[in-house]
């Protein structure tokens, strides 16, 4: 299948990324990326790979189209789990700590 990654065009095949993939260690998924065989790579790592391309040269939608119509599965950005934020209230009790709270009378 013909694609054009970084304006110039590569013909691919789904056979021929699996071949180009086999043995490289995938790097640490920090945003898209797209599972080959039992694997799960950057977007950016298997463009640079495929195309022998400078990663700053393309971005990483056209590698996502590229390999989608080649039948790859590709995933967005990781999810996050959600963070509860301390409200100012919740925030200055947990800066007091727990036996900080004294009654008033008791100080005098």
């Amino acid at each position: 299948m013909r694609c054009v990654i970084a304006r110039y065009p590569f013909d691919l095949t789904k056979m021929g990324v699996l071949e180009t993939m086999k043995g490289i260690k995938p790097e640490l998924v920090t945003g898209e990326s797209v599972t080959i065989g039992r694997r799960r790579y950057p977007v950016k790592q298997v463009g640079q790979v495929i195309t022998r391309q400078d990663p700053r040269d393309f971005n990483s939608g056209e590698v996502v189209r590229a390999m989608t119509r080649l039948g790859f599965t590709c995933h967005g950005l990781p999810e996050v789990a959600p963070v509860h934020v301390l409200t100012p209230l919740e925030n200055a009790s947990a800066l007091l700590g727990s036996g900080a709270t004294q009654d008033v009378s008791e100080t005098v």
